[in-house]
């Protein structure tokens, strides 16, 4: 029971920080996603091809956590797109507080505006289903290397999130995966979750990708909506 009591208070600690962050990316219009897979389902190349494709049309920031180097961080800034780096130095997942600096050291480089950001959480497929970072959205990476079982073994996260990316498409003919049973176990954990298979090597499926984030960055808010 105290063990549920401390997770509890530090979630709620957790929150408020995010609720703040939150107000923080809506003064500058951004819209914000969080990227969540377990390691090596290649978040960060579809993180490399969505960039390479989207900055004509929206003006984007990335915030890339990881355990350990800041390689991957390297990476997105060889796109030319704003990142800033967070080490967790052995932390499975980002909070709010992590995010919310990060996004202060960003803040300066984006002072014009930013229509969305992107934050790649470390690689965990459990705690960073817990933590709100302040994101308008998480979105849940599964490869087809990995079983079709992911959404049923790691529910929680497919109920935090709205979007599903099947990752490395290109791989199938090579592969015994049947991507309409993962795409049903992951309906069946959340019946409105919104599914996007592409391959970052090819390029299949990545025009749907960002013409989805292309239009959720630039819809009204809500607070725009009621005024």
């Amino acid at each position: 029971m105290s063990r549920i009591e401390v997770e509890r208070k530090v979630l709620g600690r957790n929150d408020l920080v995010a609720q703040n962050n939150r107000r923080r990316f809506a003064s500058h219009g951004a819209y914000v996603i969080n990227l969540i897979s377990s390691p090596g389902t290649g978040k960060t190349t579809v993180l490399e091809a969505t960039l390479a494709r989207i900055a004509e049309r929206l003006k984007v920031a990335v915030i890339e956590g990881d355990v350990q180097t800041d390689n991957d961080a390297k990476r997105i800034e060889a796109t030319g797109v704003e990142v800033e780096a967070i080490v967790t130095g052995g932390g499975c997942h980002l909070d709010a507080t992590m995010v919310g600096k990060a996004f202060g050291a960003l803040e300066p480089r984006v002072a014009q505006g930013l229509d969305l950001l992107i934050v790649e959480n470390v690689g965990n497929l459990v705690c960073p289903s817990a933590y709100d970072v302040g994101e308008d959205e998480k979105v849940a990476l599964v490869s087809v290397t990995e079983g079709e079982d992911k959404p049923l073994k790691y529910p929680a996260l497919f109920h935090a999130a709205s979007t599903c990316l099947v990752t490395k498409i290109d791989l199938l003919p090579h592969l015994d995966f049947d991507v309409e049973l993962l795409v049903s176990n992951a309906k069946s954990v959340n019946p409105a979750m919104k599914v996007f298979q592409l391959s970052a090597k090819t390029g299949e499926g990545i025009g749907e990708w960002i013409d989805y984030l292309v239009a959720s960055s630039l819809a009204p808010s809500d607070a725009e909506g009621e005024s």
